[in-house]
């Protein structure tokens, strides 16, 4: 049962924890909420709700919105900021899976060669 119900401090090291309401995760981003409301209508984030339905963010989804501010803060739209992040991330994806593919292969390559 304890694996069901995390304590308290394990989900300070869990980056997908949503500790934040939106006016703390607004702060901390120095935006507004409706900046984050945007990101989200753009499928960006997903917040979690709280019980009584408020939106709560991890750590990992204010790394994402801060991209996103910096992006939008140069120009870019909220939704270009949004797909362009998106991509980012498919593409660290694909190149995470590449190497690992590449590093299964390279022991049978080398002892092929012998």
């Amino acid at each position: 049962m304890a694996a069901d119900n995390p304590t308290p401090s394990s989900n300070l090291d869990d980056d997908d924890y949503p500790a934040y309401t939106m006016g703390r995760a607004a702060e901390m981003l120095g935006t507004t909420p409706a900046f984050l409301r945007a990101i989200g209508e753009a499928k960006l984030i997903v917040p979690l709700r709280s019980e009584g339905g408020h939106r709560r963010y991890s750590r990992y989804q204010l790394r994402l919105a801060t991209r996103a501010r910096e992006l939008v803060d140069q120009g870019t739209s909220v939704e270009a900021a949004c797909r362009i992040i998106i991509l980012e991330d498919q593409l660290e994806e694909a190149q995470r899976i590449n190497e690992q593919l590449r590093n299964r292969e390279t022991p049978r390559d080398s002892t092929a060669d012998a």
